[in-house]
């Protein structure tokens, strides 16, 4: 499903943002009666343009776990710095006992990555980078750990605007 920022389905032309299904589980409860089942499913989405969020969505259904996911996702998506079509520096970061390791890489290389971390890197619009998920495999952990290295990046030429003390990046130069 394709939708805008903060909006309903593209009508226009405009960010499109894509929505990814990359884990879905079907979780049981024992009650009195017998089992209760439900479903979670995760959710990725992005605009290619360096906006990308993840959420967990949890129902009786799977349309509607998968509903719930994307919805959360809109909400907790993060911006992230590109240069070009890399990222730009190296970044590693834990969740849980997942531990996510990005670097960038030159044009041509495409996205090495394990499948998580490539949906997150993909609906970001990052073409070119290595990745390497290390210790644990669980796809919640390893997509929150992907995010939470991704919020560290930092675009070079605002901090280097910052430490000269300018307002804009192309300011003093």
């Amino acid at each position: 499903m394709v939708y805008r920022r903060n909006q309903g389905p593209v009508t226009d032309g405009g960010p499109i943002v894509t929505e990814k299904v990359v884990y879905t589980r079907r979780i049981s409860k024992v009650v009195k009666g017998g089992r209760h089942l439900r479903f979670n499913a995760l959710v990725v989405i992005g605009d290619g343009e360096g906006m990308v969020g993840a959420g967990l969505g949890k129902a009786t259904a799977i349309p509607d776990a998968v509903r719930k996911g994307g919805a959360t996702a809109r909400k907790r998506s993060i911006q992230i710095p590109l240069k070009g079509s890399t990222i730009p520096q190296e970044t590693q970061a834990v969740y849980g006992a997942s531990l996510v390791l990005i670097k960038p890489a030159p044009a041509g290389t495409g996205l090495i990555a394990s499948g998580p971390v490539r949906a997150v890197l993909d609906a970001a619009g990052v073409k070119d980078a290595v990745a390497k998920s290390l210790r644990s495999r669980n796809p919640i952990n390893v997509i929150s750990a992907t995010l939470k290295a991704l919020g560290e990046l930092k675009d070079p030429a605002v901090e280097l605007a910052k430490r000269r003390g300018t307002a804009h990046p192309t300011a003093g130069l």
